[in-house]
């Protein structure tokens, strides 16, 4: 139970460029994993961020895929998954937020709430899953922070309450006052360091010693107000989804995350139950069960292995011991299971509820399946979306085959981009969520495979699974169709409609055959 009860694992997430790698960062400064912050952009020190090891993502400054990694600090023990912003990988979070107990939304304080920011707090709140919001880049001019929270309880429908709040901002910007320790915190800016916090009476004169007459007037003012407006902030209120604490500050230049750190490890939830088809899955049960939610082939170039990365749901995971694989029924061991930091790892030989555990993976793992000590229960909610944009993949180097089909299998099983090939002519189509993913695919296949590939347009509205009771009129719509008929790495039947019309007519035509859009049926 004392090892549930310290772990913290949660997702860090928003819209791109709001700044969450950059908060990653400063929060493994803090727990003493690294001695000296990356950047996420080229800059003096030549060092990127730990989180984006990836070739792309260095190049671009842009996170491709969700990054774990685990420090201690005080007595907890904290999993971050660091998720990408971009919406073409809103995939890859989605799939994330099933494993995390809680979540970090960044705002950037200029910008406010941003489009792909509002889809995953949509996610959030169908989970329950409790939030705390950063309100990001304060030492840059932005809007009003009363706009701000304003703005946080209509567009991502929840009640706000600050915990801190900021002197001023851009030029101006002097510090935060944490409402949560009632302490005054006074920065100079530096990327690389940490400065102390001061004691301050709020009502005693000392204050206007820190920060000047106006801006002291000006504090005393707008915490009466948040008092005012704001109800008093209850812990079981955050615990419940239905409040949400926030934080000012500044990523790059450390104001504002320790006090963010300090109150999230106290007020977040460890880890809660997970839903199984078949019943609840409590933490604190003795035998051990856990899902795959992730896979990332290539995390070092060197060794062409995959990882599955699987959390831990109850009981305790134990290296060499013998644990049931579900949907193969297959037994296995695991002798070398590892524990992320980044890119690089470190075996293990125990993992408890909310850890993530890294599995090597030699092609038996899907996303979502299922590790039990002999149970049969079945963890649902991985969604796989139907897939958006199509384009045929060609082999561009003929004596490189073998490398391209590997390069795509594995990358696919990743679940970034769904196969398919069509039966009328049996190329091979690559179906994606954005434009983005094609020109990682490619990056990939060339530099972690050695294959060259080229992409062929085609023009396609949707792709949907079909089934149906009715074998004849199956049989009869797959003739009419053949043409547009294709089969998906499990063998299911993928109708490809070409414009919403057509399949709005197929749909009327043929009454007994059941359309599914996402792969889960």
């Amino acid at each position: 139970m004392n090892e549930i009860e310290r772990r913290r694992t949660f997702a860090i997430i928003s819209h791109p460029d709001a700044g969450k790698t950059t908060l990653t960062e400063k929060l493994l400064l803090f727990g003493g994993q690294i001695q000296v912050a990356g950047a996420v952009k080229s800059n003096k020190i030549k060092k990127t961020a730990t989180s984006d090891w990836m070739e792309i993502e260095k190049q671009r400054g842009i996170s491709v895929t969700t990054s774990v990694m685990e420090f201690d600090y005080n007595d907890y023990k904290v999993n971050i998954l660091d998720t990408p912003g971009h919406q073409d990988f809103a995939e890859d979070t989605f799939r994330t937020l099933t494993a995390v107990d809680s979540a970090i939304i960044v705002v950037d304080s200029a910008k406010g709430v941003e489009t792909q920011t509002r889809k995953l707090m949509t996610v959030c709140r169908m989970r329950k899953t409790p939030v705390i919001i950063f309100i990001n880049k304060m030492d840059r001019e932005g809007k009003d922070p009363f706009d701000l929270l304003d703005e946080l309880e209509n567009e991502l429908q929840i009640k706000v309450r600050p915990l801190s709040w900021p002197i001023n901002q851009g030029q101006r910007f002097k510090g935060v006052y944490n409402i949560y320790e009632e302490k005054l915190d006074l920065f100079t800016p530096d990327k690389q360091k940490v400065t102390e916090k001061v004691a301050v009476d709020i009502n005693s004169d000392e204050l206007e010693a820190h920060v000047g007459e106006d801006d002291a007037d000006k504090l005393r003012m707008d915490l009466e107000l948040v008092d005012g407006v704001y109800p008093e902030f209850d812990v079981n209120t955050y615990l419940n989804a239905e409040v949400a604490p926030v934080f000012f500050g500044s990523a790059l230049n450390n104001f504002g995350v320790k006090e963010l750190l300090d109150c999230f490890v106290k007020i977040a939830p460890s880890p809660r139950p997970t839903k199984a088809e078949e019943r609840m899955i409590l933490p604190e049960e003795p035998k051990f069960s856990g899902f795959i939610f992730k896979i990332t082939a290539n995390i070092d170039p060197n060794h062409r292995s995959c990882i599955a990365f699987c959390k831990v749901c109850s009981g305790k995971f134990v290296r060499n011991a013998p644990y049931l694989h579900i949907r193969q029924n297959k037994t296995l061991r695991f002798s070398s299971p590892t524990q992320f930091m980044a890119q690089k790892k470190s075996t293990i030989d125990e993992a408890y509820p909310g850890d993530i555990v890294g599995l090597p993976d030699s092609g038996i793992f899907k996303i979502g399946d299922t590790l039990t000590e002999g149970e049969k229960i079945h963890f649902r909610g991985l969604p796989s979306f139907s897939p958006e944009m199509f384009k045929y993949i060609e082999n561009a180097d003929p004596m490189k085959t073998k490398q391209l089909q590997k390069g795509i299998e594995q990358l696919m099983d990743e679940g970034v981009a769904q196969l398919f090939v069509n039966q009328f002519n049996g190329r091979k189509i690559i179906g994606t969520v954005g434009q983005l993913q094609f020109e990682v695919i490619q990056y990939r296949l060339e530099n972690e495979y050695n294959a060259k590939c080229r992409w062929e347009p085609l023009s396609l509205y949707k792709a949907c699974w079909i089934e149906s009771d009715d074998p004849a009129q199956l049989e009869a719509f797959k003739k009419r169709k053949f043409q547009f008929m294709a089969k998906d790495r499990e063998g299911r039947d993928v109708f490809l409609a070409d414009s919403n019309y057509v399949l709005q007519m197929a749909q009327n035509d043929f009454e007994h055959i059941k359309f599914h859009f996402t792969s889960e049926f």
